[in-house]
């Protein structure tokens, strides 16, 4: 019984977003520095950071994803006290996005086909408050966009009910640097063969035409 413990405890651990590596430590620097001060922002909480930097980053329009944390309500909070599910903040993304190429309807869009809104604090094998699903607005119309889609969602039938929070955007803190482009630098790690990538590929493959 011990023995077996053991593997699911082992098991969890492997394909678990908490199961921190040391494969890499650092983030690989872009061999041009980006200037993102000309574009628009939004943010979204919907499971492990790295799976959801991943998505964004493959959208037509998105010129960068970043992981952190949001939703919560002490300053500067660590992976380590995230990941522990004992605060208020969840594992977020932050989308710099080119409003002329893609718009914030879109991106909304790609939120909610690229998780399932339907599960309460939980995505795939990652469970925990720090998972749940957030699409943080920033202005009213930002708001009416998002209840617009989760109202379409339950009118389908295609979820019997949205979990997802919808609330005021008020601070993201960036995700320690090795967090960052986790998916592309580690494509080996089993977490991120096991969850990300197909994750990643399923998204893919139901919104085709927003793909760079």
């Amino acid at each position: 019984m011990k023995k077996l413990l053991f593997i699911f405890v082992t098991s969890f651990a492997l394909f678990s977003c908490a199961h921190e590596t040391n494969a890499v430590e650092s983030k690989i620097e872009k061999a041009e520095a980006k200037d993102l001060s000309k574009l628009s922002t939004a943010y979204f909480a919907s499971g492990c950071f790295w799976c959801v930097e991943a998505v964004f980053e493959s959208v037509r329009g998105v010129e960068e994803a970043v992981s952190g944390y949001s939703g919560g309500e002490i300053e500067n909070p660590t992976y380590r006290q995230v990941s522990s599910g004992r605060i208020k903040h969840a594992e977020a993304v932050k989308v710099y996005y080119d409003p002329e190429v893609v718009s914030y309807a879109t991106l909304v869009d790609v939120f909610f086909n690229s998780h399932d809104p339907s599960t309460l604090n939980r995505q795939g094998p990652d469970a925990g408050p720090q998972y749940r699903s957030i699409a943080f607005y920033e202005t009213a119309e930002e708001k009416a966009i998002i209840e617009t889609k989760i109202a379409a969602i339950l009118e389908s039938g295609e979820y019997g009910r949205v979990t997802t929070q919808v609330i005021p955007f008020e601070v993201f803190y960036d995700a320690e640097d090795y967090h960052q482009d986790y998916e592309h630098n580690n494509p080996n790690n089993s977490y991120v063969q096991a969850v990300s990538i197909p994750r990643l590929n399923a998204f893919k493959a139901k919104m085709p035409e927003v793909l760079k």
